[in-house]
């Protein structure tokens, strides 16, 4: 019985230290906000049927 208890306390741990760093990234970490701009081709708007 000690070992499965050790094993589940270790599991919680592991547990608790992932969640705590997923608050962590959501709560420090900001997105960067950027314009992106792609050009399509007009061929490949407006392929032509054959």
């Amino acid at each position: 019985m000690p070992t499965l208890f050790r094993f589940v306390v270790t599991l919680m741990i592991l547990a608790g230290i992932a969640y705590g760093t997923m608050v962590a990234l959501a709560m420090f970490v900001e997105p960067k906000k950027a314009e992106i701009t792609v050009r399509i081709p007009p061929e490949k708007l407006n392929p032509k049927k054959n």
